[in-house]
């Protein structure tokens, strides 16, 4: 038959030393086919086991670590007992602020991880949102034309260099070239302000001027000695001064100048100090 126990106040059930900050070593037994608690259930001991073969919880949520205060300061989260083998373990790794998956030599006794085999995470082949993972598979299939093609780079001469897949472009340029990868998918190469090493600059298109032009009051310098080559042919004269080198003439110096604006472009020798100083003693 039915039996109800009623108390006005609180009702305490007791077997030997009770738990007794853990000393006791009595058990109470409730022995039934169904055991039901109405109200709330607080266990205040060092451990819970549950034997049941399927335990089924109706909160939305489940909380450990419960009794944390510190933020950010503990590693927390849920082993799987996997019997001989190393236990599985999906936790919040609070040292590196990220969550992690794997096997470890350690238990749920721990109160950090300090060592743990990352595992492997299989998700949706493919997926549906930008914030999703993306499973190997994805990718392979997203980088397979890349892979395995070739990509031909060509200049402006439009003679074309094939890439292989697995190969390497390089542009060369000493401590003068740098690049920087950037998404979305941008190459970015930068020459240098300050050439260094540079032995010779020379157009690649025949009969091209080579232009140095400083910026704004700028000025090119040379620094120290601007050496002209012997040439034979005459410049055409333009409006701007040509100087140029050839077998000195009356003037000795062998360097020679052109401009429209000057004896209507007539070829000039510029004349060295001895020639200046000779011809001056002889015009008196």
């Amino acid at each position: 038959m039915a039996k109800t126990l009623r108390t006005s106040g609180d009702y305490t059930v007791k077997a030997g030393d009770g738990y007794n900050a853990g000393s006791g070593s009595n058990t109470i037994k409730l022995d039934a086919r169904f055991v039901r608690i109405p109200g709330d259930l607080t266990v205040d001991g060092t451990q819970t086991v549950v034997n049941s073969e399927t335990l089924t919880i109706e909160d939305k949520f489940l909380e450990v670590n419960r009794n944390n205060s510190t933020a950010g300061s503990e590693d927390s989260g849920i082993f799987f007992n996997q019997g001989s083998s190393n236990h599985a373990l999906f936790y919040y790794d609070a040292g590196n602020s990220e969550f992690q998956l794997g096997t470890s030599t350690q238990d749920a006794s721990a109160s950090s991880i300090s060592n743990i085999t990352l595992g492997q995470l299989k998700v949706a082949t493919t997926p549906t949102d930008g914030n999703h993972a993306a499973s190997k598979s994805y990718v392979d299939t997203q980088l397979g034309s890349i892979s395995g093609s070739s990509f031909t780079f060509v200049g402006d001469d439009s003679t074309g260099t094939i890439l292989e897949a697995g190969e390497t472009l390089k542009i060369a340029g000493g401590d003068n070239i740098s690049s920087v990868i950037a998404e979305p998918d941008t190459v970015t190469i930068s020459l240098d302000r300050d050439l260094n090493g540079i032995d010779t600059i020379s157009t690649d298109r025949s009969n091209q001027d080579l232009t140095l032009t400083a910026n704004g009051t700028g000025e090119v310098v040379i620094d120290p000695v601007l050496t002209f080559t012997l040439g034979t042919a005459n410049p055409t004269a333009i409006t701007s001064t040509k100087v140029y080198n050839k077998t000195a003439g009356g003037g000795g110096t062998g360097l020679y100048f052109k401009n429209t604006n000057i004896d209507s472009g007539t070829e000039g020798e510029l004349i060295s100090k001895k020639k200046a100083t000779a011809l001056a003693i002889a015009l008196g």
